[in-house]
């Protein structure tokens, strides 16, 4: 920010590190897909010294990206932790994937970090900065998140940088535009070949200095006549946004008055009111040239970064509970304070076994530690009903193996973690994403950071016979990596569900069940849970009768049928008078009568809502038995059913849906078309309106898909189940002809 000079704190092949919070800033990289976030990364990594020479997403060969499906993919789908060092700081950069299928890793990014820089690339249109990154932006803003803005592929540009950071201020400035305002201006090249203007430098507003990158190395040079008048006015504007957030309400009088104000007070001013989350600069970056060591920009982000974004130890304090839910005092960042770390993300390595990456946000993590993992739920969704305060109560002592610091595919020894630090955890072996883990003596539980219900189901099933044996362990072992992942065993349809978040989510995440857990899986198309019904009352009379090859079979039964209101279930009333069926085999009928019913009677789907009434029967001394009057009990339901329409029923969902105002009349639209019906809209905040509307679960089956295409990406939305009504009959007769 004040335009001096840097040299790197590490050296490649080093891992940096810290003893102390005041030294570390965690930043995490946001920013719609294809926006330069894990190129960024590389260069800064480049300047800092901690690599030799950076990597392409292209070619496979970034730091962030070494997962295998990331480098066929040339996109990140998990997040990544790249320490650095800079100017007596240990910066930790977290490169977070930018589509929505991957928003798990997101959230856990932000978990991990005090500040945030929004990548935005100029190679798109100014209207395609993705209305999922200003949500973003909002909800760090809930939070005080302190947060710049980062344009990217300036030289491949189709929005002027002047244009995109107005189209920054408006999106993420509503309140005050002002707030959103550039520190430094691009200076262009020559027009080449392909008829861009390559970025070839900056000019500091505040310092009035060109910072000539052309030649992969920073140098200052004074700034040509002709650029005086464009820095006098983007710089007179800066000022007055800075000395408006300053803490100082005396200086803006005196700026008003003529008096001037000292660069050395402007850049303490900035420092602090990025620092406090209330002024957010834009910068440009860009890779070093072909044999260069520092890339456009970059030295002037790790600047901002160092200066302005907060320690751990301005982070407010985290509400804890004990793991039975009972309040404790919030713990601040405190190397010598009690013990209390968050497993970010969770990988399994096949020769080191399991991995946690993990922040602490109090006391010290060392190798050897006993300590207590405390889940709470967020990623164990199949497992056990949760205990209170909606948490599964998953407790374990375990003991801290080696302590790493990642780089790629690299795992850096250090000797510790201290309050405020990232490192990874090998061998922890009871630990799942989003669990705590304290001091052995004093268990201490986090609140889990919050993710959106995943709503795309992709049913699968086992290849062979080897990968049915290993299938439940595997998918067990992929929800507890990924907790934006659901698995469900569907008792209704027999099912093996994971409920992701989008069609790439679910890509990956049968690629990491082959090529991670070693098992083959293929998807089957998803069943909705139907359910029939009588349409009107009928009897029917079941007779098994087998007198003769051993011994007999006798069991006759009659029964009268009728349907009841929606939810009632199956209802069983016996009304046999005079002993005509014996008592032991009044209870064999209802058990026939309802292993019918739950094996269906028209399409295989169970039978609900009826109320099945036994009449009168018949039955031998010797030849009756249980099983006897279970077969007779079926086939008079079967009979009956032959009598009357059997109607199908689909479970109706309600659903909310938030979008943008602009979005209301095509979503709407559209459940229409899905037939829905909708019951209302509600406002849900400055711009953004909430549907909610009732529709059969058959329509909305791909809907997290569909509703991204209609919403261009900006919408979201959850359901519940709310009934089950009649099919329409032309769809009823399809469902029963693929039965």
């Amino acid at each position: 920010m004040g335009d001096r000079a840097k040299t790197p704190a590490g050296a490649a092949g080093r891992a940096p590190t810290a003893d102390r919070p005041s030294d570390i800033r965690n930043v995490v990289l946001v920013g719609h897909g294809g926006s330069g976030k894990t190129t960024l990364v590389e260069a800064l990594a480049q300047t800092a010294g901690a690599l030799n020479r950076a990597g392409r997403v292209e070619d496979g060969g970034t730091v962030s990206d070494h997962d295998e499906i990331e480098r066929r993919r040339h996109r990140s789908v998990q997040l990544s932790l790249v320490p650095v060092g800079w100017d007596g700081h240990k910066i930790n950069l977290i490169d977070t994937p930018g589509y929505a299928d991957f928003v798990g890793e997101l959230r856990a990014g932000l978990r991990a970090a005090d500040a945030a820089l929004f990548v935005v690339s100029a190679a798109q249109e100014a209207d395609a900065v993705a209305a999922s990154t200003r949500a973003l932006w909002e909800e760090c803003a809930a939070v005080g998140m302190p947060r710049a803005v980062v344009v990217t592929h300036l030289d491949t540009a189709r929005t002027g940088f002047t244009e995109l950071t107005g189209v920054c201020a408006g999106l993420f400035g509503r309140d005050d535009p002002d707030a959103v305002l550039p520190l430094y201006l691009p200076v262009y090249g020559p027009e080449g070949a392909d008829g861009h203007a390559p970025a070839t430098g900056l000019i500091g507003l505040l310092s009035e200095r060109i910072l000539d990158y052309s030649t992969g190395a920073r140098r200052e040079e004074p700034p040509d006549e002709d650029r005086r008048e464009l820095i006098a006015e983007a710089r007179a504007r800066l000022i007055e946004g800075i000395i408006a957030e300053s803490e100082d309400e005396t200086l803006m009088d005196r700026y008003l008055g003529g008096e001037p104000i000292a660069p050395e007070t402007l850049v303490e001013d900035l420092e602090k009111a990025v620092a406090r989350g209330v002024f957010h600069p834009v910068l440009a970056a860009a890779p070093a040239a072909d044999g260069g060591t520092q890339g456009l920009g970059t030295v002037e982000l790790l600047d901002l970064i160092t200066r302005g974004f907060p320690s751990p130890l301005e982070h407010a304090p985290r509400a804890v509970t004990t793991p039975d839910g009972q309040p404790r005092p919030p713990v601040v960042c405190d190397p010598g304070g009690p013990l209390v770390a968050e497993v970010l993300k969770t990988a399994t390595d096949p020769y080191v076994g399991r991995i946690s990456l993990v922040r602490v946000f109090s006391g010290t993590l060392r190798p050897d530690d006993t300590v207590h993992v405390s889940g709470h739920g967020l990623a164990d969704r199949a497992g056990p009903a949760p205990g209170p305060g909606g948490r599964d109560l998953h407790e374990a002592d375990d003991r801290i193996g080696a302590l790493t610091s990642p780089f790629g595919r690299q795992q850096r020894p250090v000797a510790h973690c201290v309050a405020g630090d990232l490192a990874c955890v090998a061998r922890l072996g009871h630990a799942e994403t989003g669990d705590t883990v304290s001091a052995k003596d004093d268990p201490l539980l986090m609140e889990p950071w919050t993710l959106p219900e995943p709503l795309l189901p992709l049913a699968v099933r086992a290849h062979g016979k080897a990968d049915e044996d290993r299938l439940s362990q595997g998918l067990a072992r992929l929800v507890a990596e990924d907790p934006a992942l659901r698995l469900e065993q569907n008792p209704d349809t027999r099912q093996t569900v994971l409920w992701c978040l989008g069609e790439a989510h679910q890509d990956v995440a049968l690629e990491r069940l082959r090529e991670r857990h070693g098992v083959r899986v293929d998807a089957v198309p998803y069943e909705v849970a139907l359910r029939e019904t009588f349409g009107g009352a009928a009897s029917g009379r079941g007779r098994h009768v087998k007198q003769s090859g051993g011994h007999g079979q006798y069991a006759v039964c009659e029964i009268d049928v009728e349907p009841l209101p929606p939810g009632s279930g199956v209802e069983f009333v016996d009304e046999v008078v005079g002993g005509a069926v014996p008592r032991p085999f009044v209870t064999s009928v209802e058990k026939g009568v309802r292993a019918q019913a739950a094996r269906g009677i028209a399409t295989g789907h169970p039978l609900v809502d009826v109320r099945v009434t036994l009449r009168d029967g018949k039955a031998h001394s010797v030849d009756s038995s249980d099983a006897a009057f279970q077969t007779a009990g079926a086939l008079a339901l079967r009979e009956a059913a032959a009598a009357v329409p059997v109607h199908l029923l689909e479970p109706v969902d309600e659903i909310g849906v938030l979008v943008p105002d602009e979005y209301v009349g095509p979503v709407m639209s559209d459940l229409s078309g899905r037939r829905g019906r909708v019951v209302g809209t509600d406002r849900a905040g400055p711009g953004r309106t909430l549907v909610r509307a009732e529709v059969p679960e058959t329509e909305i089956v791909r809907y997290a898909v569909d509703l991204r295409s209609v919403s261009h990406g900006t919408g979201r939305f959850d359901r519940t189940y709310a009934r089950h009504e009649p099919m329409p009959p032309h769809l009823a007769e399809k469902a029963r002809q693929q039965a």
